[in-house]
């Protein structure tokens, strides 16, 4: 009778273990046995998720929605193991995750609201504001820097090219010396120019 109960109050998956164990004696200290080794894959588990959630750290190019997500993934595990998870703790763990863009808004919240009692739907609320002012602000940079090249490109058609390759800026520079060099070398006064090849003054060491 006692083996009979203790086989109605296990799962099925335990009761093909007991199937050759003969007294309730047998089979209970098999379940005890059992448990222990689940306690410790249980025990194990909560120390991996632990280590997970405290090394964290919202990436640069992750959205708050996914960063808020993946924490949740990680809460909800420690539930489903029977671990209480305490929000303020989740709060605040948020916060200390932000990436730099964060950090000016996070400081200003650390100060100024009480994390002990802030909900996670509200820091939330207030990571996401956050967010679409700093994309908000990326954006009209990024048409401000569209409109000036628009602007360039119409006044190098109504002036002409105003940006030089470094190969045609060498090309005019060369061109530039070796005619002020030639200029140098067949006109003026050279007679207290002193050649550094013979050291006999009136021309240059190139007229040599």
């Amino acid at each position: 009778m006692a083996l009979a109960m203790i086989y109605l109050g296990i799962p099925e998956g335990m009761l093909l273990s007991l199937t050759d164990k003969e007294t309730a004696k047998d089979a209970w200290e098999a379940i005890k046995t059992l448990c222990q080794g689940a306690n410790k894959v249980k025990n194990a588990r909560i120390q991996t998720l632990k280590s997970e959630f405290k090394a964290m750290t919202m990436e640069e190019d992750m959205i708050i929605d996914d960063y808020h997500m993946k924490m949740n993934g990680i809460v909800t595990n420690f539930i489903s193991l029977g671990e209480k998870v305490d929000e303020s703790y989740t709060v605040k763990k948020k916060f200390r995750a932000m990436p730099s863009k964060f950090l000016q808004m996070t400081s200003i919240i650390d100060q100024f609201e009480d994390l002990d009692t802030m909900t996670k739907e509200e820091a939330v609320g207030s990571l996401k504001a956050h967010e679409e002012r700093v994309k908000e602000k990326i954006e009209s940079r990024q048409s401000l820097l569209l409109l000036t090249e628009e602007e360039w490109v119409k006044r190098e058609k109504a002036e002409g090219k105003l940006l030089l390759t470094r190969e045609e800026w060498l090309k005019r520079t060369n061109k530039e010396g070796s005619s002020n060099h030639r200029y140098r070398v067949g006109h003026g006064d050279k007679s207290n120019v002193k050649c550094y090849n013979c050291n006999i003054y009136g021309h240059f060491a190139v007229e040599c």
